[in-house]
């Protein structure tokens, strides 16, 4: 354990800290506090001797004011110590001293001791794993010391005839224990020197690190932050350490770096493993392993959140379909792939791309089925569940038509009117409307249409149309004019006209019965009561000429021909009744209708 280098090079200066140390987001923020060095780095000297003692602030600033102390007594001008600056002060009697730099916490207490002794062993005021310790056998002068022993816990290490100086390479905890030293004239008897006892306490430079995982439960392909907490000592802050990261006992990253942190951009369940740091100063004269460390990584969990327009998830021949798919949970970057499943249950892959959205601009009846979306961060897929999509076909115009075909009826006979689109998606509802007046609706789950039945009146003489909806509008039909006929009301008519021509045939009777029997009474002569009895002579018969038919004057005389009604008498409501109705068109209900 010897060596041959100075201990001016090692302990030009030991800087003496005392350090609070409090946890700030997982990471240690050490107060300021003030500082004490020695010069010589040493607390042993002989009387007579002086030490100078240099108080800064935190970071080995010189600071604006300065407090010195001995035995809690504030020191100003005192026989066992001379300030020289503010920051500075000799001392050249024993005692415990310190000082406080500014406004910062007291540094930590130095015990400087002056010795009467002929020998004395000099150590540094702390010593810390992994320093390189001196002791310094150290005689008064005037003494010849030419055999130098030094001692640990009363036995003898080795024996330097020509060196004051005892090494102590890369101190652990098995240096601990009490050093003195010895020095006698060679060849003499009586002439041994024994130096004060030092009890040399190998302290932690800092603790096994312990690692931690931020956040402590990461979800499978989520970044995770690992921090390699240690803390130096507060004599030692200066130290430097590096850290180093392993993952089933191999480095991870590019080796060990002056951060405490290692950044993992995707942790995923396959690397949920033992994870282990170290700490080590930059001359890995000291170096500790925290223990293994296993990163409970949980398998994602997608949520996800579709967006369809139109938001009913019926959608009509022709219109917009709209699919967006947001998912949550998942880290990223993400792909999208969109599937749909038809009626036969059969898969189709339909889209893939970095958009969670899928447009279709005008859909038609083969788009119908099952969609969902699926989200892959190229590790893992996570699929939403499927969402069914209707397409639906739009009503054609129906036909409205009667079930006796003839647009003229009469009253109370039985009407049926029937409605029907030749094309359109169920539910249909049709409604039958007279004059812009609904009689009533039937909603038809199949194909075939509707029907409406009713007993007509005269107060039902008007114009008929029907209306198919199912969803996207109302459809109107071609209006249909019905007329109604009353008999009742109109049976006198035919009776006058069958009395006169009843009349007609009566005296056009008589008049043929009169002419044949005048004809008849005409074949025998007869004797004129009136002629003069005088005359008897003989003459020639004489014979009265009777034309064959007389134009008799009718007794009745009708109208001409063309003027008489044989036929039925049709009969029309009066409009006024739904004046106001038809001032609005069925057709342009039908437009108003689908607007809506």
């Amino acid at each position: 354990m010897s060596g041959s280098f100075s201990p001016c090079v090692v302990f030009t200066q030991m800087w003496l800290t005392l350090l609070v140390v409090t946890p700030v987001n997982g990471q240690h923020e050490a107060a300021q506090q003030s500082v004490v060095s020695l010069q010589p780095p040493w607390t042993t000297f002989f009387r007579g001797e002086v030490v100078t003692l240099t108080c800064y602030r935190f970071g080995f600033s010189v600071p604006q004011k300065t407090k010195w102390y001995q035995k809690r007594k504030t020191v100003k001008q005192t026989p066992g110590a001379l300030v020289i600056k503010a920051h500075t002060l000799k001392v050249h009697e024993s005692g415990e001293y310190w000082c406080q730099a500014d406004s910062l916490l007291p540094s930590m207490h130095v015990n400087v001791e002056f010795s009467e002794d002929f020998l004395v062993l000099q150590a540094p005021p702390a010593v810390f794993e992994g320093d390189s310790v001196v002791l310094r056998c150290y005689a008064k002068k005037g003494i010849e010391a030419e055999t130098l022993t030094f001692y640990k816990d009363g036995k003898a290490l080795t024996l330097h005839p020509q060196s004051s100086e005892f090494y102590i390479h890369r101190a652990n905890l098995k240096d601990n224990g009490q050093y003195k030293c010895t020095s006698k004239k060679k060849w003499s008897f009586g002439s041994l020197y024994t130096s004060n006892t030092v009890v040399v306490q190998v302290q932690e430079l800092f603790p096994r690190p312990v690692l931690r995982a931020r956040p402590s439960h990461p979800i499978d392909g989520s970044p995770v932050t690992l921090t390699c907490q240690t803390q130096l000592s507060a004599q030692k802050s200066d130290a430097r350490l590096q850290f180093c990261f392993f993952r089933n006992l191999q480095l991870l990253g590019s080796g060990c770096s002056r951060s405490s942190e290692f950044h993992i951009p995707a942790i995923w369940t396959e690397e949920s493993k033992r994870y282990q740091c170290k700490a080590e100063t930059v001359n890995s004269q000291v170096s500790k392993q925290s223990t293994a460390f296993i990163i409970p990584v949980q398998r994602a969990s997608a949520r996800f959140q579709t967006h369809i327009i139109p938001a009913s998830k019926l959608v009509f021949e022709g219109q917009l379909l709209l699919l967006n798919c947001s998912v949550k949970g998942v880290p990223g970057p993400l792909k999208f792939s969109w599937y749909k499943k038809d009626m036969l249950n059969k898969e189709t892959k339909i889209l893939k791309s970095s958009n969670a959205e899928f447009k279709i601009s005008q859909v038609n009846i083969s788009d119908a089925g099952e969609y969902y979306c699926e989200a892959n961060n190229s590790r893992r897929s996570f699929v939403s569940r499927a969402f069914p999509i209707t397409i639906k076909v739009p009503v054609s115009q129906p036909v409205l038509t009667l079930s006796t075909g003839k647009t003229q009826a009469l009253e109370g006979d039985l009407m049926t009117l029937h409605c029907q689109s030749q094309r359109g998606s169920p539910c249909i509802l049709y409604e039958f409307f007279y004059e812009n007046v609904s009689l009533g609706n039937s909603s038809i789950l199949s194909g075939g249409g509707a029907y409406f039945n009713f007993s007509m009146s005269t107060e039902r003489s008007g114009n008929y149309y029907c209306t198919a909806d199912n969803g996207l509008g109302a459809q109107c039909s071609e209006a249909i004019r019905i007329s109604i006929f009353d008999m009742t009301k109109n049976r006198s008519v035919p009776m006058a006209a069958g009395i006169t021509v009843g009349l007609l045939i009566m005296a056009v009777g008589v008049f043929l019965f009169y002419c044949w029997f005048s004809r008849k009474a005409g074949g025998k002569p007869t004797s004129d009561d009136s002629r003069n009895p005088s005359d008897s002579e003989p003459q020639e018969p004489t014979y009265y000429n009777v034309p064959a038919c007389i134009e008799l004057q009718p007794v009745y005389s009708n109208e001409p021909e063309e003027n008489v009604i044989y036929t039925e008498v049709r009969r029309t409501q009066p409009r006024q009744k739904h004046a106001d109705q038809e001032s609005e068109s069925p057709r342009s209900r039908c437009q108003m209708a689908e607007k809506k």
